[in-house]
């Protein structure tokens, strides 16, 4: 049998530096040898024990409204609540049994508090779902245990934050309490407490069963008309293309017949990726490894609430009378060739990456120095680049929607994901502000505020915000110049522009030609989707060079770089679905962008441009085609909507739109860059 503290000391003499005195192991003598067995800490899984598939469970319907694919906890989420929603004609396709991809070994942890108040509603949904809906729609238990959950603050900065979360907590009825030290150790006598600066406890927190949870799911999506079909693996997804040149979804198929439908949901968790593939749609996850140790009894640990230390990256899960220990590595290891025939599968441990999570659990827990490994699991899991999970419709191909990439929370997330994307699919748009989730506001831009601030995250004035208050004071009193070449660039032609444009402006766009407007787009429940800003092109050849040719309607629209793709894919999607003959033309990645605002953008500008800049000459809301320093630019002059200036009085700013191909030296116009990289002439 493995202990904890003997791993920890074998593996730190073999590849680290000594560990502190709480891993050293004492003279007692415990076994050298690592535990070999892998193994699931819950009684029973859906695993067929003879390993063998008998083919599908149920005979394929030819067609169907929408095709869930996947049967772990999103997948099953989805089809429970279309089936709630009304939308019985639904199927969901499982290629081997329920949950046999990552769901059968998740920790099944459910955090009810995060610092996101659509994601404190979305877990709200899920425990409502997991602790009472089924049970009382089914009268089947799914395994839920409130045992409650305890956050360990080991630094003020952390303590500020579960503050926080304690604050947001009441807004949505959470019952959660700050607690010190001595009132954790009294919580949870066998933690040490000495580095501690608090915790945060949540009563009401718990843990789920994936087997109990997918497979009641499915049985409550069944009794209201829905359709579960296992052993049944998805070979590839037809797309069919419109009068319109638009790809949309056309069917499922399967070794065992083909399924038409206009709709698929791709809930495969790590083989999402695959899955998109067979659509021509990117899911941008990665496959990785993620384990925990299950270890022998514990006295004295039965009943104690499931914990989380964040700064240690470290969660300790109640297992009855003993602990599951995991957490999530710095330097995990990738699954690069994701097999289809991993079914209920688990990888061997790397002790040589998992052994940095060993010294932080028995810092936290002493006990677990003297107690033996029972079991590993390491299984895939799927991540995202921004720890966010991929949802909503995918922009290549209609009717193609993704439910994946949950970073190790698609338990705790399921239910109120699930029900979202239930939402989406039938009535176009998720009930909550999902942005954060959406597919289609995934970009290509890099950005390094993490790095440059990585040392200055706090809820107190940041060191650098006095240099904050200098430059806002230089905006407001002089000028300043801000470059926003990260700002999405997008031309709108053809016949029906024009109709396109009333159709997805809130203002009336259609002024005379050199015109710009200051503007909204909404979705179909009046909600805003955007704001940005429209300007009306002179007819007639172009005047720049990625400029279109147009003989009719032609508009410039300059939106926000962080919701460009988001905003893309909304008015291409308007433009498909209303039969708009329009183009609509990409140059984010061409142009470039300056914007020049303060009391003396004007003289700075007037400087560079040969163009009269009179009120008389160039009134607000108007846009010019004119030369900055020997090139051709197209100016344009708002009032300011993304700064408090605006307040202060009118501001104008200018937006200079470089030739193309985009150069980094062709970008600095002469006149400019001096304000901006001279401090002491702003």
């Amino acid at each position: 049998m493995a202990f904890l503290g003997s791993a920890a000391r074998r593996v730190a003499l073999a590849v680290q530096p000594p560990l502190s005195p709480l891993c050293r192991i004492s003279a007692r003598s415990y076994s050298s040898e690592q535990t070999t067995e892998k193994s699931v800490p819950y009684k029973k899984t859906l695993k067929q024990e003879d390993g063998a598939s008998s083919g599908p469970t149920k005979p394929l319907p030819r067609s169907a409204d929408v095709v869930v694919i996947g049967g772990g906890s999103l997948g099953c989420q989805t089809i429970y609540h279309l089936a709630k929603m009304g939308l019985t004609n639904a199927v969901l396709l499982e290629r081997d049994r329920l949950t046999a991809g990552t769901t059968w070994h998740t920790a099944g942890l459910l955090w009810q508090l995060r610092p996101s108040d659509v994601e404190v509603e979305l877990l709200a949904h899920t425990r409502n779902v997991i602790s009472k809906d089924l049970e009382q729609e089914t009268g089947l238990h799914t395994g839920w245990i409130q045992n409650g959950g305890l956050f360990i603050a080991s630094n003020k900065q952390r303590l500020d934050e579960y503050k926080r979360l304690m604050s947001l907590g009441k807004v949505y009825g959470i019952e959660s309490h700050v607690l010190s030290p001595a009132e954790t150790k009294d919580l949870y006598p066998l933690m040490n407490v000495d580095d501690l600066y608090g915790t945060l406890y949540v009563p009401k927190d718990g843990t789920m069963d994936p087997a109990g949870t997918c497979t009641t799911l499915s049985r409550a999506a069944s009794a209201r008309g829905a359709t579960v079909i296992e052993n049944c693996p998805v070979t590839g997804i037809k797309v069919r293309t419109d009068d319109l040149g638009v790809k949309r979804v056309k069917a499922v198929e399967t070794p065992h017949g083909t399924i038409e439908t206009p709709c698929v949901v791709n809930c495969a968790g790590v083989w999402a990726t695959k899955l998109g593939e067979m659509a021509g749609v990117k899911v941008p996850l990665i496959a990785m490894h993620h384990a925990y140790v299950v270890t022998e009894r514990i006295e004295g640990i039965q009943n104690m609430p499931n914990v989380r230390d964040h700064d240690a990256s470290v969660y300790l899960r109640l297992q009855g009378d003993a602990l599951s220990v995991g957490g999530y590595e710095q330097n995990p290891i990738f699954w690069d060739e994701v097999s289809d025939k991993f079914a209920f599968s688990l990888f061997d441990l790397d002790w040589d990456v998992f052994m940095q999570h060993i010294e932080g659990a028995i810092n936290r827990v002493p006990n677990l120095e003297q107690t033996g490994i029972k079991s590993t699991v390491c299984g895939p899991e799927s991540f995202t680049a921004d720890h966010k999970p991929l949802m909503g419709e995918a922009p290549e191909v209609r009717g193609f929607f993704l439910g994946c990439g949950f970073n190790s929370a698609g338990m705790m997330l399921g239910g109120g994901c699930g029900r979202e994307l239930a939402h989406w699919i039938i009535h176009g748009r998720p009930e909550k502000d999902m942005y954060g989730y959406d597919i289609r506001y995934i970009t290509t831009y890099k950005y390094c505020y993490n790095e440059l601030l990585g040392k200055e995250y706090t809820f107190d004035f940041p060191p650098h915000h006095d240099m904050i208050k200098s430059e806002c004071l230089s905006c407001r009193h002089d000028v300043a110049v801000f470059d926003m070449s990260y700002f999405g660039k997008f031309y709108l032609t053809g016949p029906d522009a024009k109709k396109a444009a009333d159709w997805l402006f809130t203002a009336d766009v259609n002024k005379k030609p050199g015109s710009t407007v200051y503007t909204c787009m909404l979705n179909k429940r009046g909600g805003a989707e955007a704001d940005l800003t429209v300007s009306r092109l002179e007819p007639g050849a172009a005047n720049l060079p990625l400029a279109p040719e147009s003989n009719g309607d032609a508009y410039y629209l300059a939106i926000g770089g962080g919701v460009a793709e988001h905003n893309w894919n909304h008015i291409r999607t308007v433009l498909q679905d209303q039969g708009f003959r329009c183009q609509l033309t990409d140059h984010s990645e061409d142009m470039g962008m300056i914007s020049i605002q303060g009391p003396k953008s004007r003289e700075v500008l007037q400087e560079v441009l040969d163009t009269d800049l009179s009120n008389e000459s160039f009134p607000f809301s108007t846009h010019k085609v004119v030369s900055a320093a020997g090139h051709q630019v197209s100016a344009d002059f708002i009032k300011s909507g993304e700064f408090t200036l605006e307040r202060m009085g009118v501001t104008y700013k200018a937006k200079a739109h470089l030739k193309s191909p985009f150069d980094p030296e062709n970008k600095r116009v002469k006149g400019i860059y001096y304000y901006y990289e001279d401090k002491s002439k702003r």
